[in-house]
């Protein structure tokens, strides 16, 4: 397979999907020939036309009803919000109505659409567009929210998620476009709620989204060194949550570390820990412990910002603090 990077996985999906559909369409602000803020639609409207690359005025309210309208009428939208932050303006667009429509039809209306969204700090973008909302989607019945970690999974839940034919929320971390990983060139899809083991271990489960993934995986390594043996999970989808995978790794390990970059308090740790406790409690040694940002603003300084996000030392130190 040929190394590709996150941004590019992306690109080929959004590709291949609108070759093999022409429901599919692309709307938001900057998408068409500039390419998208950080570059995941380059190349689209010079190969479809401005007719299904849209660009938008910047009205994230118009972007995600106009994407919620045309799904309900048989099209395909890949809507984009070019930082996650804006989303507060469209709330009732996604919440009220897109998520709604299926069940207050009765099953009659589907609404395959996707919203794509950057989110993340870590490039000084301060509090404004450097947050991670992911637990306010996965609060939302009606709602998919998909956070790839790797190009690969990039790609294959973004097709899976553009032939939904329900709501998707399809989170990107602005530091994850540049990795790169192995791709097929051929379009594939990555199952919504199934989990992946990124790496297997025996004394204490690392469950880890997004970037925190890899930082997780730094972290493994570490305690390796110490002779400690990690497994790293990565749920790739928040919803579904494929908490069976979770659990039956806590029943082998007897330890439970839950890592994500948004705030610790009401963030979607504390559901995947409820979820492991109300399954696997009498499997675990310690409490459950979670290792994740203050309870703040995303920071403009560079230290603090740096500060802010949680790193590898801090997942070895809370292993260590579990273990006793």
């Amino acid at each position: 397979m040929a190394k590709k990077t996150y941004l590019q996985a992306l690109n080929e999906a959004l590709d291949q999907e609108m070759e093999r559909d022409p429901a599919v369409f692309i709307l938001g602000e900057d998408v068409g020939q500039f390419g998208g803020c950080f570059g995941v639609t380059q190349g689209l409207f010079a190969k479809y036309g401005e007719a299904r690359v849209k660009d938008t005025p910047i009205t994230e309210s118009a972007i995600v009803g106009a994407a919620t309208g045309a799904a309900a009428a048989g099209l395909r939208p890949v809507c984009e919000i070019m930082f996650v932050d804006f989303i507060g303006v469209a709330l009732d667009q996604l919440f009220n109505q897109a998520a709604k429509m299926r069940y207050m039809f009765g099953g009659k209306a589907k609404i395959p659409m996707v919203l794509r969204a950057p989110q993340g700090a870590g490039i000084g973008a301060a509090a404004q567009h450097s947050q991670s909302l992911e637990a306010w989607f996965m609060h939302v019945p009606g709602l998919k929210v998909a956070i790839p970690s790797t190009p690969y999974d990039a790609k294959g839940l973004l097709i899976a998620a553009i032939r939904d034919d329900n709501p998707v929320v399809f989170l990107e971390h602005k530091l994850l476009y540049g990795i790169e990983g192995e791709v097929p060139d051929q379009p594939y899809t990555v199952e919504f709620g199934k989990a992946a083991v990124v790496r297997e271990g025996a004394d204490v489960t690392l469950v880890a989204t997004a970037k925190m993934v890899h930082t997780a995986l730094d972290a493994a390594a570490q305690l390796a060194e110490m002779g400690i043996s990690a497994e790293v999970i990565d749920p790739r989808t928040l919803l579904p949550l494929d908490t069976a995978t979770m659990v039956s790794s806590v029943k082998k390990t007897h330890g439970l570390v839950i890592v994500h970059e948004a705030v610790k308090f009401a963030g979607a740790g504390a559901e995947i820990a409820a979820q492991v406790a109300e399954q696997a409690f009498d499997y675990l040694d310690a409490p459950i412990v979670r290792v994740a940002a203050p309870f703040t603003p995303v920071p403009f300084s560079v230290p603090l910002e740096n500060a802010f996000i949680p790193n590898a030392a801090d997942i070895v130190e809370a292993v260590k603090r579990m273990r006793g």
